[in-house]
């Protein structure tokens, strides 16, 4: 089993849902990122999606669009990345990591490349926005052979036929938008989500974890009633950015802490 899958049905045997909170690499600093990262994983994340710098995130809101700028004001590149989960995984860190990225990049570096690199790296799949998944085979046929997942989103707007290429090529998990639109925080999520939720377990197993809007643990433990995981990201940067320097990791030690407080389920809801 790869880590993915083991992490899920370790989390699902203590009835617990999975927190998979998002960072930009190499933010707020370049020389800060790896440091951060590890405290985010030693604070209650079961797995990390790290956002590879992009100059045009079309996926992202503004949060993360600035965020993702600044690091790549700070000389991050998707070689930094993988270096940074080199180190990562070379200092012992056990849990998923996967990359999250846009198309250009990606085959900037080269696919077959990437594939090699990501994988000795220590990578465990890849997120890709702008990756359609009626187009997305032959990079599925890449990826795959080096036990790389290729995570799909999956909307209320998704059409039958790009949700059958989804359920067909999707591994590791489903990434489940929550609301249409771009990421950044939310008052409240749709009333239609577990519906939502309910009519995609009739047609794959693999687990759902929702994300965009997720702004606290009152969402991610709204969220924990009916998907596998949340995903966090635009309130994780936004605390990041609010908070002086010197207390950074305190007080994202203290956030991760409570999000995953959320994920854990009462015995009457497992």
């Amino acid at each position: 089993m790869s880590r993915i899958e083991t992490m899920f049905a370790r989390l699902k045997e203590r009835g617990e849902r999975a927190l998979i909170p998002y960072i930009t690499v190499g933010y707020p600093t370049a020389e800060g990122s790896e440091s951060l990262i590890r405290t985010i994983a030693e604070s209650g994340a079961d797995m990390i999606e790290l956002g590879i710098p992009y100059a045009d995130p079309l996926a992202d809101g503004p949060t993360i669009q600035e965020a993702s700028l600044t690091a790549v004001h700070n000389g991050i590149t998707l070689a930094s990345c993988l270096e940074t989960v080199r180190s990562l995984r070379e200092s012992g860190l056990e849990l998923p990591l996967v990359l999250m990225g846009y198309c250009n990049s990606l085959l900037a570096y080269g696919l077959e490349r990437l594939a090699h690199d990501a994988k000795a790296a220590g990578v465990d799949g890849f997120i890709i926005p702008d990756l359609p998944s009626t187009m997305a085979q032959p990079w599925v046929d890449i990826f795959e052979p080096h036990g790389l997942d290729v995570i799909f989103f999956l909307a209320p707007t998704t059409t039958e036929e790009r949700a059958a290429a989804v359920v067909r090529q999707g591994r590791g998990f489903l990434y489940c938008i929550s609301v249409t639109g771009v990421t950044g925080e939310r008052k409240s999520l749709p009333q239609e989500l577990p519906e939502f939720l309910n009519q995609v377990r009739k047609v794959t197993s693999l687990p759902l974890a929702v994300g965009f809007g997720i702004s606290g643990a009152h969402h991610v433990r709204e969220v924990s009633e009916y998907a596998d995981g949340a995903i966090v990201g635009s309130a994780l940067i936004n605390l990041i950015r609010q908070t002086p320097p010197e207390l950074v990791e305190q007080e994202v030690s203290r956030f991760i802490a409570e999000l995953k407080q959320a994920t854990r389920l009462t015995s009457a809801q497992v």
